[in-house]
């Protein structure tokens, strides 16, 4: 691929990313510990949320990604179904991706509002355009779930 250049100032700049490989031939092992439940939860296809059991706490809406104990008061959190219907808040296109991207690309990155949550989600839009107040739905990996985030995705909802 030839390298555009761009005079500027007296400097020269590529205007073409530098695309190189970096292998890695390393794994990292964890435990999703106290959020086990929301990661279990997709590949059953249920979004779990907390939210707060203190009456006296001020925010009683529920959280996603899900805390163990709430932000606001330290009490320890319950878990609930969340929402599997939202927005798109605000997005990006990655389109050159670092090391390990496990996604193919472009990928339209999206933050996900949904009723009742206090927070934002970030995931991928699997389909389609992203859209600033699309309406999107969950979808879910349960044939081959990866135990991760990547098992959650979000699609349009179509008009009917």
């Amino acid at each position: 691929m030839p390298v555009e250049l761009l005079k500027k100032g007296g400097e020269t700049f590529s205007t073409s990313p530098l695309v190189i490989k970096n292998p890695k031939d390393y794994f990292h092992i964890h435990t999703y510990g106290g959020l086990t439940k929301f990661f279990e939860g997709l590949t059953q296809s249920v979004l779990y949320a907390t939210r707060c059991i203190n009456p006296d706490c001020e925010e009683n809406r529920m959280w996603l990604p899900p805390r163990n104990h709430c932000p606001d008061c330290f009490e320890k959190m319950e878990w609930v179904e969340g929402p599997q219907n939202g927005t798109i808040y605000t997005h990006s296109t990655v389109l050159y991706p670092g090391s390990n991207f496990r996604l193919s690309t472009p990928c339209p990155l999206i933050s996900v509002e949904l009723g009742g949550v206090c927070t934002k989600l970030m995931s991928y839009l699997k389909e389609g355009d992203p859209k600033i107040g699309m309406p999107v739905k969950a979808v879910f990996n349960t044939k081959e779930p990866t135990h991760t985030i990547l098992d959650l995705a979000w699609v349009p909802i179509e008009d009917n």
